[in-house]
């Protein structure tokens, strides 16, 4: 906003940026409706394995906030330490065994960055992270970051929401896809599929892969690199894994449930757009996957799939997050990005600055401005 703080502001979407961004909102006193088109976390938030990390070669400005976002939740966990739904056991990742050179590239510049990272070698896994079969590491070994963990997003969004409603938040589900209208260069409103119509001084648009689509009616261009992905949970097992584990064919971390969430890029080819808009799987493709997570644990369990969901997962076209105010739509913000689950808390933190208060300096690399 130019001068004035907005009394009245919409969130539309009900996927774990738009829940911590609502619910931070609505902690600062400010007047809130959180609008999803049907339930919360029901589309990217609820197929994502859901990672807490800084892994890996970025930047120094995108490290530094989703090292921010891993802080969050530590306070988070030390409030609720007994919750099945976030845990801090560490990440264990390796590459094929003909990229021996990137691996160590990305433990040095983890450890060039202060992130606490190790190598440790196949004798080594067996001791370090307790439920992995060493033999499915390659002879490189791999990279251990204790400081790593996971979280569920639904029961997070649960317990946001609840925060949210009990400081005066309203939640509109089930709306359908909602638009925003402006008038005069400023938001105005927002409108449902089913007819209801927010009057508003402000919308932050969190609807995941949808964003660019409908920051482009608002005269808004993002540049997308949107994947379609596929998430697979098994039926409960018994198994000591802890960890998360990032491997070339199989990505895998326990659920709160005693199963395991399963995902990896490969899969992606055989994603098939059914007629109804949706996307169908080939049962072999899940259980390949299946297969491939087997070989990675302790005793190479039979694991069979009890829910998979495929659909887009957002990442903007620079790998970067789109965060923040729009210049050219007063009343406008932005919340487009990959590891929606390490940001969540933290971009609902610094959006709410943004949209109250006015820019926030950890936000200024990831403004869509950028673009121009």
């Amino acid at each position: 906003m130019t001068n004035a703080s907005p009394n009245k502001i919409a969130v539309v979407g009900g996927g774990i940026l738009g829940v911590s961004t609502a619910q931070q909102l609505a902690r600062a006193g400010a007047t809130v409706v959180l609008v999803t088109d049907r339930e919360p976390t029901s589309n990217a938030s609820g197929r994502s394995l859901s990672w807490l990390n800084s892994a890996g070669v970025r930047g120094e400005a995108y490290h530094r906030l989703r090292m921010a976002g891993i802080d969050r939740y530590r306070t988070l966990f030390a409030q609720h330490p007994d919750a099945d739904w976030l845990r801090f056991d560490g990440g264990l990742a390796w590459q094929p065994e003909d990229q021996d050179d990137q691996l160590r590239r990305h433990h040095e510049h983890e450890r060039s960055q202060g992130y606490d990272s190790h190598l440790v070698t196949r004798e080594q896994i067996a001791n370090t992270v307790p439920g992995v079969d060493p033999a499915a590491a390659p002879p490189a070994g791999a990279i251990w970051n204790p400081g790593e963990g996971w979280v569920d997003l639904p029961s997070l969004s649960q317990v946001l929401i609840k925060d949210f409603l009990e400081n005066g938040g309203q939640l509109v589900t089930n709306a359908g896809p909602a638009s925003i209208e402006i008038s005069d260069g400023s938001v105005t409103r927002v409108r449902t599929e089913h007819g209801e119509v927010f009057d508003v001084d402000a919308v932050v648009l969190a609807t995941g892969p949808a964003v660019p689509a409908m920051a482009a009616k608002l005269g808004v261009i993002i540049p997308d690199a949107t994947p379609i992905s596929l998430l697979v949970t098994t039926k409960p097992i018994q198994h000591r894994l802890k960890a998360v584990l990032n491997t070339p064919r199989a990505s895998v971390r326990p659920t709160p449930d005693g199963a395991l969430a399963v995902d990896s890029d490969w899969t992606t080819a055989s994603i098939i757009r059914s007629d109804d808009g949706g996307y169908d799987v080939d049962q072999a493709v899940i259980e390949a996957l299946l297969a491939e997570a087997s070989k990675l644990l302790a005793g190479n369990p039979n694991l069979e799939a009890d829910w998979h969901a495929a659909g887009p997962k957002p990442i903007p076209g620079d790998g970067e997050p789109v965060l923040g105010r729009v210049d050219e739509v007063d009343g406008l913000y932005l919340a487009f990005t990959h590891s929606g689950a390490t940001l969540a808390l933290i971009t609902g933190e610094l959006l709410t600055h943004e949209v109250l208060r006015g820019p926030h300096p950890m936000l200024a690399d990831f403004n869509v401005r950028r673009f121009r």
